[in-house]
């Protein structure tokens, strides 16, 4: 084993934490567990060239971001030209590799979604958030939630009795969202994190909603939404985490109904509102419990 191999091997463990396997210098992409991921998961990717100038690039698919690495400076404009030159290469290689993934889960998800059954309207996570199906389907004892991207199902968020959830692995989750409702020119399209928020907007104040899931893909959704629809008002319905330092939902509805040209609106919290509760959801069942 080279030392630049090694040394690859170190910068990769500085940013992951430590890995059980040195990495292959083929220049070929491969996959690798990140330590704090899912055992069998294989987020993580490297591309790694000892020919000239030893150099490679990595990063993680689910965290998003790629990392280069060269063993030494370059020596002059021919050195620094091929390390480019690999960049570009592994950057390619990463986005084919991820491609075939999203394609491949694609696929799954749209197979899943058509043998499935309607979804059973006393399942408990639906109790529990007292909402209806709204066009869920159900696998077993798995609620699946649609994510569309383009008018195309490309990936399943998969609900289980005890409200855990989890997206198809490799599936395409930016910029997708799960809508409830058919937009209309002369209403406004509201933009959630969770599905369950989306449904509670759209059983409750009829809105049309697209569900995008977490906090992280909100602007992604919102950009998509704006470019589909140029004309189209929108409303960010965020999040209200005033439990957690940086109120990271209310910065992410901010920060994307400035990059969409949409408007915002959260949760109007009674006085004697717990400060657990966060979303739309959360204030219209503890209104219910109170009632």
């Amino acid at each position: 084993m080279t030392d630049a191999t090694i040394l690859f091997h170190d910068a990769l463990q500085s940013v992951y934490g430590p890995l059980d396997r040195l990495p292959v210098p083929d220049g070929a992409i491969h996959r690798f567990r990140v330590p704090d991921d899912k055992p069998g998961s294989l987020n993580g990717w490297y591309v790694l060239y000892l020919d000239g100038i030893a150099s490679g690039a990595f990063g993680s698919w689910k965290a998003g971001g790629t990392h280069t690495w060269t063993s030494r400076e370059p020596a002059d404009y021919r050195e620094a030209e091929q390390v480019c030159q690999r960049v570009e290469q592994a950057r390619q290689q990463r986005e084919a590799e991820q491609q075939r993934r999203q394609q491949k889960t694609a696929k799954l998800a749209n197979h899943w979604w058509r043998d499935a059954r309607r979804a059973d309207p006393d399942h408990p996570y639906l109790l529990a958030k007292r909402v209806g199906p709204h066009g869920l389907r159900q696998r077993g004892d798995e609620l699946l939630v649609p994510l569309y991207a383009d008018s195309q199902l490309v990936n399943l968020q998969r609900i289980a009795q005890d409200g855990s959830k989890r997206f198809l692995f490799g599936g395409r989750i930016k910029g997708c969202y799960s809508p409830l409702g058919q937009v209309a020119a002369d209403r406004p399209l509201c933009i959630c994190e969770g599905w369950a928020t989306g449904a509670t907007l759209h059983q409750d104040g009829s809105y049309t909603v697209a569900a995008a899931m977490n906090a992280g893909n909100l602007k992604p959704v919102a950009l998509a939404l704006r470019a589909r629809y140029p004309g189209l008002e929108l409303i960010l319905a965020g999040d209200d985490d005033r439990h957690t330092e940086g109120n990271p939902g209310r910065t992410a509805a901010n920060a994307a109904a400035v990059a969409a040209g949409g408007q915002v609106a959260f949760p109007d919290w009674p006085a004697d509102a717990p400060t657990a509760l966060s979303d739309f959801n959360d204030l219209a069942n503890w209104k219910r419990s109170h009632e």
